[in-house]
């Protein structure tokens, strides 16, 4: 007579083998016998905003007015230019309140005048090179993983160009990726005076950009991965960037470390800590909305991509700082709902010129 419970129809060591699968799945069978199957997706581990976010650098501030970030050490490579701008210190007027002062929109976007957004551009390149006229290329970006050489000669075309990365080996020009919440990176080889910078939103992160354009360097430049620097600059912090289960589910395809880069963040108010009683719903558990969401560290999801390229850990340089939750000092598309300015990282040889 064939009996009906599971540990009788496979040996012990099967359904062991089956769970083990269930668990790099991140699924867990249900355990109580009942004929459910398999239940909710394992917990990732539990952190608070506050533990999640970090705090940006004091700004350096030009005599023009500009504030900035620059990358602790790298001042001491004479020849590279490079810097994180903010939104302060600008001309624009679209995205300030009214008594505010005038800010660094770097973007030309709907909501602001492109002389004005061209006079920006012109403010940054002179607080990081000095010269206001220093040619500055930026791209028409598309959240991909593509990358391409450029130059001096380039700098007024590459705006039709549609990619997410740019390298070089040319002095005199600043390679310029837009952001506002998206992750910026820099890359420096200090050997070969080569630089390269990459525009990583989650959809570039995915198709690893960062990881591909090191091996572009490689290709082109020579490059090996112990003489590069790379710095991560601020975007939206793995405090602030809920995401829904589909943003799990990419990563997990791409990534065995996938689920190192996933946190549940649980509501902070100390309202609703202290008095929790008073936020009970009806709804089933997990469906409140007190409960936790799912949060993705894509600054962490670009180190470990820089790492895979073979960069040392110490050479990269996290700058720190959320586009989210410090709007005070950063542009970020999500905090104001879709209305935003864009920030710039730029990243340069020296030209002689500019060296004498």
């Amino acid at each position: 007579m064939r009996s009906s419970s599971t540990s009788q129809k496979f040996p012990e060591q099967q359904i062991q083998a089956i769970d083990a699968l269930f668990e790099q799945a991140g699924l867990r069978r249900n355990l109580r016998g009942k004929a459910a199957g398999v239940t909710g997706r394992i917990r990732f581990a539990r952190m608070s905003r506050q533990e999640l976010t970090t705090v940006a650098p004091v700004p350096r501030e030009d005599r023009n007015g500009v504030e900035w970030l620059a990358v602790n050490g790298w001042e001491k490579i004479d020849w590279l230019w490079h810097g994180f701008s903010t939104r302060r210190g600008g001309l624009s007027r679209a995205y300030c309140v009214e008594d505010a002062p005038g800010e660094l929109n770097l973007g030309f976007t709907a909501d602001d005048d492109r002389e004005i957004v061209a006079g920006n551009r012109r403010l940054l390149a002179e607080a990081i090179t000095g010269d206001a006229a220093t040619p500055l290329t930026a791209l028409k970006q598309i959240h991909s993983n593509l990358v391409r050489l450029t130059g001096v000669a380039d700098a007024d075309r590459a705006h039709s160009w549609k990619a997410d990365g740019m390298m070089t080996d040319e002095p005199g020009v600043l390679l310029a990726i837009q952001t506002a919440d998206c992750i910026p990176v820099l890359v420096a080889d200090r050997k070969r005076r080569a630089v390269a910078a990459f525009h990583a939103g989650w959809r570039g992160t995915v198709q690893r950009i960062v990881e591909s354009g090191v091996g572009r360097m490689r290709l082109k430049f020579g490059s090996q991965p112990e003489d590069l620097v790379a710095a991560i600059g601020p975007g939206i912090g793995a405090c602030c960037y809920a995401v829904g289960d589909e943003m799990l589910s990419s990563f997990e395809s791409q990534f065995a470390y996938a689920r190192e880069l996933f946190h549940e963040v649980y509501d902070s108010d100390p309202i609703r800590t202290r008095y929790p009683m008073l936020f009970l719903t009806q709804r089933a558990p997990g469906h409140s909305e007190i409960g936790p969401s799912l949060h993705l560290d894509l600054v962490e999801a670009n180190r470990r991509q820089l790492l895979a390229a073979g960069v040392k850990a110490n050479a990269i340089h996290t700058v720190g700082g959320c586009t989210s939750c410090q709007r005070e000092l950063f542009f970020s598309h999500r905090g104001s709902e879709g209305r935003a300015g864009r920030m710039m990282s730029v990243v340069g040889i020296r030209s002689a010129a500019a060296a004498n």
